[in-house]
């Protein structure tokens, strides 16, 4: 996804170099939208990677099932 929002980008950098305005503004529109969902996955990818990191160091400290002793 970020790969074709830097495609986007150029093709909006060249067009608006070469006068072509509209074809500019709607490759820096896709770019721009292409950047936001990368980022924004980007992000629920690092909570995500955060919230089984603490699971797992958590997890440690539980006794499993089969370790409590029955009295």
């Amino acid at each position: 996804m970020f790969r074709y929002a830097v495609i986007f980008l150029i093709i909006s950098l060249i067009a608006g170099g070469l006068g072509l305005t509209n074809i500019s503004a709607l490759a820096k529109r896709i770019s721009f939208v292409l950047f936001a969902l990368f980022f924004l996955t980007f992000l629920a990818l690092i909570g995500l990677a955060a919230l089984v990191g603490d699971v797992l160091s958590h997890a440690s400290l539980m006794p499993a099932e089969g370790d409590v002793l029955a009295s």
